[in-house]
């Protein structure tokens, strides 16, 4: 009677099998999410990039494809142009400022003791209401002639402003409201950025004789709080490009275009032009500045230092 072989390095002749099935029961599992994907975010995107190379109008049966046409319009177009660049101007204001005063109030907050939750409430208000409303109401805030800023403003003596309907300023009290509705999600992101430096940090730089409040600043909380300004400056970026609420609501693109953006220009084209093919091709442009951006920004955070 022959015995089985003892050595130690014998598998069963089962356990190759069983190990390919559990990769293939995980791929199964992984099926329904992915299809998910591919139908709600990769599918829509795809046909996106194809109208953006046609004429397509929305409702028309008879559509051909134009090549790089739409793009080379887009090029030309003065109007996108000019979006593009009151698009800059407002993202570069909203971003710096709501970065820099959330940063600024997170640090006020962090040391108010027990009305710290108190003042976190408050600033973070406008972050939770919607946008369209508090639109309204910064109309309403900001009217030339019955708006209580302005009754204000007269009461000391002073000319009266037309903050929307000015081409000069129209843009900036636009960004000056993206910034209150920005600062208070910022604001908490820095707070949870400062619980996590060691106190011991602040100790021993008092002993270096870093112990004024701004040296405390520039040499201790802003190096620690490196990754999360860069993910603040992301977020931020992001959000302000993707302004339209308040355009949409306060001064439709005026006056004279000085407050269209890209996104406003894209839902003219695509709902009140029916351009669906020139919409598509701005889509296109629109997604690639936000993915060049991003990538720019995640590629200097390399050199930030994470504790």
């Amino acid at each position: 009677m022959t015995s089985l072989p003892t050595c130690g390095t014998c598998r069963p002749a089962r356990a190759v099998p069983d190990k390919l099935r559990g990769v293939n029961a995980a791929y199964l599992f992984a099926l329904p999410a992915v299809a998910l994907i591919a139908i709600v975010v990769l599918a829509p995107i795809a046909v996106v990039i194809l109208l953006s190379f046609s004429n397509y109008s929305l409702g028309a049966t008879d559509w051909s494809l134009v090549g790089i046409g739409n793009y080379a319009q887009l090029v030309h177009d003065r109007s996108f142009l000019n979006a593009l660049s009151n698009t800059a101007l407002y993202v570069s204001v909203v971003v710096s400022m709501s970065v820099l005063l959330g940063l600024l109030l997170a640090i006020l907050v962090h040391g108010t003791g027990r009305l710290r939750r108190l003042y976190e409430v408050i600033f973070f208000l406008p972050v939770a209401s919607t946008l369209v409303a508090l639109g309204l109401v910064w109309k309403f805030m900001l009217h030339s002639r019955i708006g209580p800023i302005n009754e204000l403003i007269a009461a000391l003596g002073l000319q009266r402003i037309d903050f929307f309907n000015n081409p000069s300023i129209a843009i900036f009290a636009l960004a000056a409201i993206g910034v209150w509705h920005l600062v208070g999600f910022n604001m908490i992101l820095f707070l949870a950025g400062l619980t996590g430096i060691p106190r011991d940090l602040y100790q021993a730089a008092a002993i270096d004789g870093a112990d004024g409040f701004w040296d405390r600043l520039f040499r201790v909380t802003w190096p620690m709080l490196g990754p999360t300004t860069i993910f603040v400056t992301i977020t931020s970026t992001i959000t302000a490009f993707q302004v339209f609420d308040t355009v949409a609501v306060i001064t439709h693109g005026g006056p004279a275009g000085s407050t269209d953006v890209i996104l406003y220009q894209l839902y003219q084209a695509s709902f009140q032009y029916f351009e669906t093919g020139y919409a598509s091709a701005l889509t296109v442009v629109f997604l690639i500045i936000m993915m060049a951006i991003s990538a720019v920004q995640i590629f200097a955070a390399r050199g930030v230092h994470y504790s």
